[in-house]
């Protein structure tokens, strides 16, 4: 019988991710920084030099088994670590940990981890960015409605639309990469922070161990890495899915048939076990359930910032959730994104369809510019426009016979220009300028993250 629990131990998160957050890879990065302790020791004249060499010969020998049966009678599971660890290290095991303390092992593992799942998730960000790029480019001139509370507004093209995603995804990738600095470091130092138990060696020990393990030290600290940090990352990462959930609801609105202007196009799929008719955005339906989640967390890290004195244990049972639960969610809705805009399905008809359902009257700020331009005044060609898209809508005129029955229009305007200013084509304003603008924003940002391909 399975004892799988969690979703996202068989349904959520790419195979890649979830194994960074296994227990046995979780465990080989707490042990490969018990390692970089010992050679910072060696380095500082603590111990001798061939120590590190026999307990990092001993890493392949430390087996998860054995760590649980020292857990479960110890009750600390990095005391049971360093135990196994030195069982197996020979006559150098004494020398296991020395002066270090658990969150040595466990921030500075975490920031091996993270450092990795940080690149994986930004590849994927740049994936999503570079096919938003695509189709800004590709329907930068397909012409649709604008909508500003669910009310058509003026006329935008697709590829605005979608270029306003890649600024704002651009700008999450950006925030992720630029937070690593704060992030992506090193906690060696002992017991409350201050590198006693080595003395005046403490900062050789540091050195050594987080140059081995390619990371910067944080400056100070107490027991344990600054929670700000974690905090930082879950909020850069639940403001991403919440990107991710913004698309997915445009996706979704515009995906109804009494809209029909974008749908899922995943051939096959059941829309429903009853209704043979239902074709449903059942994926970004899941991008945004899966947002919920990641805001949800937010809570949790930032109640994680404030610790009794140099440290309590209050964020420990949290943050065993909280790290892996928010990166592979991150993880799975970044690919189930790049699985919609894949499939994506763009109906230009039903886009054209639907500039005419409100019978030109999208287009009266256009006209009332134009009055203003012929010397009216503002408040009077709003108040005369309000009035003309009224009657539009109580009498199902077309907003152009309206406006060329209306004496107050026709003393300023000609049917020529009449019909140009209902033109949407020509209310597009700087949308390419735009588009190019948020484009090479993007491009130029990408290229800046340099461990991106």
């Amino acid at each position: 019988m399975s004892t799988e629990i969690c979703p996202l131990e068989w349904r959520y998160g790419s195979k890649e991710m979830r194994k960074l957050f296994t227990r046995e890879e979780i465990m080989r990065r707490r042990l490969e920084v018990e390692v970089a302790i010992a050679y910072g020791l060696a380095k500082a004249g603590i111990v001798e030099e061939w120590v590190p060499e026999k307990i990092k010969e001993a890493v392949c020998k430390v087996e998860v088994s054995r760590v649980d049966e020292l857990e479960a009678k110890l009750g600390h599971d990095i005391m049971a670590l360093a135990t196994a660890l030195a069982e197996k290290s020979g006559e150098a095991g004494k020398y296991v940990h020395l002066g270090a303390t658990s969150y040595d092992i466990v921030d500075t593992a975490w920031s091996l981890i993270m450092r990795d799942a940080l690149k994986i998730l930004e590849e994927k960000t740049v994936k999503v960015i570079n096919k938003l790029i695509e189709y800004s480019i590709k329907y930068k001139n397909t012409i649709m409605a604008g909508r500003t509370h669910g009310q058509h507004a003026v006329p935008i093209t697709l590829g605005f639309k979608f270029a306003n995603y890649v600024y704002e995804f651009t700008r999450s990738l950006e925030r992720m990469h630029e937070m690593e600095k704060r992030l992506i470091r090193s906690k060696i130092s002992g017991a409350v922070g201050n590198m006693a138990s080595w003395k005046d060696k403490g900062l050789i020990v540091e050195g050594e161990a987080s140059r081995i393990l390619e990371l910067k030290p944080h400056e100070i600290s107490t027991q344990i890495a600054p929670r700000d940090g974690f905090a930082e990352l879950v909020a850069n990462i639940a403001i991403l899915g919440s990107q991710l959930d913004r698309l997915a609801l445009e996706i979704r609105e515009l995906m109804r048939p009494e809209i029909g202007e974008l749908a899922e196009g995943v051939k096959g799929r059941v829309g429903s076990s009853t209704m043979p008719q239902k074709a449903n955005p059942v994926t970004s339906e899941k991008i945004c359930g899966l947002a919920k989640v990641l805001r949800s967390m937010v809570i949790i890290a930032l109640e994680n910032i404030p610790l009794w004195h140099e440290r309590d244990l209050t964020n420990s049972s949290s943050e065993r959730f909280l790290i892996s639960h928010t990166i592979l969610t991150l993880d799975e809705m970044l690919d189930s994104m790049m699985e919609v805009l894949e499939n994506l399905v763009v109906n230009v008809d039903n886009m054209k369809r639907n500039l005419e359902i409100t019978r030109g009257t999208m287009m009266s700020e256009n006209v009332l510019m134009k009055l203003v331009e012929k010397g009216m005044a503002r408040t009077e060609a709003h108040e005369i426009l309000r009035e003309i898209t009224r009657r539009v809508a109580l009498e199902k005129i077309e907003f152009k016979d309206a406006l060329l029955q209306d004496n107050r229009i026709m003393k300023l305007l000609n049917k020529e220009e009449v019909e140009e200013l209902l033109k949407p084509e020509n209310y597009l304003g700087e949308t390419e300028k735009l588009i190019e603008r948020a484009i090479k924003y993007a491009k130029e940002t990408i290229s800046k993250i340099t461990h991106i391909k």
